[in-house]
């Protein structure tokens, strides 16, 4: 669905932004972002998004899994890599979100760090106008700081979580040591 007006502007699509709430699964409360990007990027760029609005710091793979209308095959589009032959990966800087994202409600896949396994949901919501003057990608919602790299996982950042609200544990000093290297 086009927004009304969008055709007075022509066919061209450099005039739209799609919104997108990604949410990190597996963690209660949630933690999520409202983020905005022009609607010709592609899911490189939408993945260097996500990666700022989350407070990633893009040190691991990610993938975007999603089954496209009307097809059986699951696509997946990130970092290709020839040792996992069986799978075939598309290179996330060729395909434009335009080309899969075509209609808000669509909800797709995203991992990140294939070590620790940090699942998102990304629901698009919104096809919008893009405001004269407006800079892209933009963050305009979210709630909670996500969990640093490398803390293992869900179970390992509940685990962090633990530590950190006891100061007498034993692993208290360490791990706010590690942490510091984190802070942006």
């Amino acid at each position: 669905m086009i927004p009304k007006g969008a055709k007075k502007m022509g066919k061209s699509k450099n005039h739209l932004v799609y919104q997108f709430k990604v949410s990190l699964s597996e963690i209660e409360p949630t933690i999520w972002r409202r983020i905005q990007v022009p609607a010709n990027y592609s899911f490189w760029d939408l993945h260097v998004a996500i990666q700022d609005a989350m407070g990633w710091l893009d040190y691991h793979l990610h993938a975007f899994r999603f089954r496209p209308k009307h097809k059986r095959k699951p696509i997946e589009i990130g970092i290709p890599d020839d040792e996992w032959a069986d799978d075939v990966i598309l290179p996330g800087w060729e395909i434009p979100i335009r080309d899969h994202l075509t209609e808000p409600g669509q909800a797709i896949a995203y991992e990140y760090d294939f070590g620790d396994g940090w699942h998102h949901e990304i629901l698009f919501e919104a096809i919008l106008l893009k405001e004269k003057g407006a800079k892209f990608p933009k963050c305009v919602g979210g709630e909670r700081a996500c969990p640093p790299e490398d803390c293992g996982s869900t179970a390992g950042y509940y685990r962090l979580l633990e530590i950190l609200q006891d100061p007498t544990h034993p692993e208290y000093e360490e791990y706010n040591d590690w942490l510091k290297g984190h802070a942006k």
